[in-house]
C-alpha cells in the first residue's frame, strides 16, 4: 500500500453520509474509497480528503 495513503478517522464516518442516498459509508482500505453500498458508488479520498462529489465517483459493479 503507498505511504501517502491517510487513514480515515472513524468519528469522520460516523459522520459522512452519501449525498446521493443519505445512506452510510464504508472505508475500503485496499482502494482508498470510500463505498454507499446503497448508491453502488465509489467516493474516492485524496490526499486524505474525501471526495464526496456523485460527479467525481466510480459506479460499482453489480
Amino acid at each position: 500500500m503507498d505511504e501517502k495513503l491517510a487513514k480515515v478517522d472513524p468519528k469522520l464516518l460516523d459522520l459522512l453520509v452519501c449525498p446521493l442516498g443519505k445512506s452510510r459509508l464504508v472505508y475500503n482500505r485496499e482502494t482508498n474509497e470510500l463505498i454507499s453500498e446503497a448508491a453502488k458508488l465509489a467516493y474516492p479520498i485524496r490526499d486524505g480528503i474525501p471526495i464526496m462529489l456523485v460527479s467525481e465517483a466510480r459506479r460499482l459493479e453489480d
